[in-house]
């Protein structure tokens, strides 16, 4: 088999395995997730699903689609919530895995919401793929696409996982700083992820001159994320070099990726640092739920709109099934 020819083929072949494995799982347990479709009403609040699987759901119904309640693009922010927020999905992921509890939850809120899939390189049903640099400019670029619609000079940024990591590229290397005034990361991995101690095999596996190549020209974040890459001090992951921001970085312990989930903290006086299990020892949620669980997004409301924060309920959370 040629491998280089043959990745992006597998790496769609995979996910797609992996969303219909689940759909058969949630048909057999008889469990019915929102469809992610908003009201008909335009007065009536979209409905909020609380679980991955409501990714896995509206991927599967409605794939590329963009996510409840965002990118309405005459949509013009109050003076309650005068920055618009773009939200950056994870590894693998799409606007559409990733937002459809985040994304309807801020529309509800008053929020203009906007959201993109990037990084694309295998297929269009997955992104992040790219190279940090190619992924960070085109968040840029759509940055000033949501700032030159809805007029706003700054917009907040909540990213999850890679999604959260990248901006510092942008912040860093192509001129962001200025245009964001909250940076939300939900899973952030700021100095790399050892993947569960797999980091340095993982590191010499792309340093092969047959398997690096072939992987890395589809998937060019793969050596980048890891602990002991380059990359990493080239990302300067630091508050310090955007003063200007609020930063706020929500993690769990229960890490699958982002490993050790410390990798997710920040230093500085401009940031708070969140573990959602030393807020509620009842939540549980893990990597992929995060950007689903009832606890985390409400910290992100609170970010976003700190006038009106609330302490949010502590009740029972499980990875990819979400509240119970």
């Amino acid at each position: 088999m040629d491998v280089q020819s043959q990745l992006p083929t597998l790496l769609a072949r995979g996910r797609a395995i992996m969303i219909r494995r689940i759909a058969i799982l949630l048909a057999a347990v008889g469990l019915t997730l929102a469809s992610g479709v908003g009201p008909s009403a335009a007065d009536e609040p979209l409905p909020v699903p609380y679980s991955y699987l409501a990714g896995v759901n509206a991927s599967l119904t409605n794939p590329g689609a963009a996510p409840p309640g965002s990118n309405d693009w005459s949509c013009k922010p109050t003076a309650d919530h005068p920055n618009p927020v773009v939200l950056l999905h994870g590894f693998l992921g799409t606007m559409t895995s990733a937002w459809q509890t985040l994304s309807p939850l801020l529309a509800n809120s008053g929020f203009c919401v906007f959201a993109l899939t990037y990084g694309v390189t295998a297929s269009d049903q997955v992104g992040a793929m790219a190279p940090i640099e190619r992924s960070a400019a085109e968040v840029g670029q759509f940055v000033d696409q949501v700032r030159a619609a809805t007029g706003a000079d700054q917009v907040d940024l909540v990213g999850h996982s890679i999604g959260a990591t990248l901006p510092f590229y942008y912040y860093n290397y192509l001129g962001g700083a200025a245009k964001v005034r909250h940076h939300v990361g939900l899973a952030p991995w700021y100095r790399g992820t050892t993947q569960l101690g797999a980091a340095p095999t993982l590191l010499a596996l792309m340093g092969l001159p047959v398997i690096g190549p072939a992987v890395l020209q589809q998937c060019g974040v793969c050596d980048q994320a890891l602990v002991g890459s380059p990359f990493i001090a080239t990302l300067n992951a630091n508050a310090a070099v955007a003063p200007g921001i609020s930063f706020t970085n929500i993690m769990t312990r229960n890490e699958e990726i982002a490993t050790p989930y410390t990798t997710g903290y920040l230093d500085g006086p401009n940031v708070t640092n969140i573990v959602v299990q030393e807020r509620c020892s009842l939540d549980n949620t893990d990597h992929f739920q995060l950007p689903y669980d009832p606890i985390a997004t409400q910290y992100v409301l609170n970010a976003l709109d700190p006038a009106h924060a609330v302490e949010p309920l502590c009740r029972p959370v499980v990875p990819f099934a979400g509240a119970i």
